[in-house]
């Protein structure tokens, strides 16, 4: 089969879909990438992909531009002719979809999460149901990460229970990320992972931190992860170095491997706002680290309350500051015994293997139709 591949940012694919592309490419199939040029795409295409360079504006609301969009979309799957299109990413997924229906394409979307349009206010929200709900309407299968954003899309009449399935998020390799020996003596250090934006808690993240520096001189509050997203709720540059200057946290910086940085933190933390099912828990919990989360889809379907992690309130900094106190005081035992717990949960829950099954399985029906 033509399996086409398409989201907003090839570092997307490369980062959490490379198990499932590289899966494709083994049983046979033709697999093309569609996504705005970024560095990413050079390993993509290495690993035997065509590459397809998608002109897209991923931040803005424009209708006429999105339009556009949609109309580039349908240009590609005409002259491509993809047997299938696996999509990611809410912009790929409803203006895809539209011209996938167009085009007669079968057009398979993964829901990661909500994003900023489901919490940026009502008539946003509004919209991007109603499009959600013409653009989902007939498309065969509507793969979702977790039960609370697949049971929210059927209540609200976006898709039909019976298209629906669950995956484990973009599951997680456990022979790359194997536990590693907490570290030994020395400060206590967080390791908040992810883009640098308000939506993922890193104002709260900063709070607790400069909270717990003044009774907990020597902990560590790190934060990597990539600024300068497209993203509406990105945090600037300057309010960074702000934190670091007051000497709440550290900003690490992008990495292209963060076995590293996780290796080195006794704890990672993530007080998103809402996630599908967050990456870097699942990283952590594959290195044996305990996590600190927000009670919230994605977050919560990751970490067990008092046996993997713990979990806070969202929006909460003071929240978020009582839950890293408690992992700060207690036994370094007690935090070994979370994360080997946590290590368990990724082999019996969130292997990669599930979500390649999962794919595999429905190109064989289409195929077979």
């Amino acid at each position: 089969m033509h399996v086409l591949i398409t989201a907003n940012a090839a570092w997307n694919l490369v980062n959490f879909r490379k198990a499932l592309i590289r899966a494709l490419l083994e049983d046979g199939h033709q697999v093309s990438i569609l996504a705005p040029v970024d560095e990413a795409l050079a390993e993509l295409r290495d690993m035997g992909c065509t590459i397809v360079p998608l002109t897209m504006d991923r931040k803005g609301l424009s209708p006429l531009r999105d339009m556009g969009l949609m109309l580039r979309f349908l240009r590609h799957f005409r002259i491509l002719r993809p047997d299938v299109v696996l999509s990611y990413t809410i912009k790929n997924n409803v203006f895809g979809a539209l011209a996938a229906r167009i085009a007669g394409v079968p057009f398979l979307p993964n829901v990661t999460g909500l994003g900023t349009a489901f919490l940026s206010g009502r008539a946003l929200q509004k919209l991007v149901q109603v499009l959600y709900r013409i653009a989902f309407v007939r498309v065969p299968r509507v793969f979702f990460q977790n039960e609370d954003d697949r049971d929210l899309f059927v209540s609200l009449g976006l898709v039909r229970a019976g298209q629906t399935s669950l995956l484990p998020g973009s599951g997680i390799d456990l022979t790359h990320f194997t536990p590693q020996p907490m570290p030994v003596g020395g400060d206590v250090t967080f390791l908040l992972i992810a883009r640098v934006l308000r939506d993922k808690g890193v104002v709260e993240y900063a709070q607790a931190a400069a909270k717990l520096r003044q009774s907990h001189p020597h902990a560590q509050f790190l934060l990597l992860g990539p600024m300068g997203a497209a993203n509406r709720s990105a945090i600037d540059a300057a309010t960074v170095q702000g934190w670091q200057e007051s000497g709440a946290l550290t900003y690490l910086g992008a990495s292209e491997d963060v076995r590293t940085e996780i290796a080195q933190a006794h704890c990672v933390v993530l007080p998103s706002y809402r996630e599908g099912l967050p990456r870097s828990l699942l990283e952590a919990g594959a290195m044996a680290r305990p996590a600190v989360a927000t009670d919230v889809p994605g977050c919560r379907h990751v970490v067990v309350e008092g046996e993997t992690g713990l979990l806070c309130q969202v929006r909460d900094g003071e929240s978020l500051r009582a839950a890293l106190q408690k992992i700060l005081e207690m036994p370094a035992e007690e935090r070994i015994a979370m994360g080997q717990r946590a290590r368990v949960r990724m082999e019996e829950v969130y292997d990669q293997a599930h979500v390649i099954a999962a794919y595999r399985q429905i190109l064989m029906d289409l195929d077979a139709r």
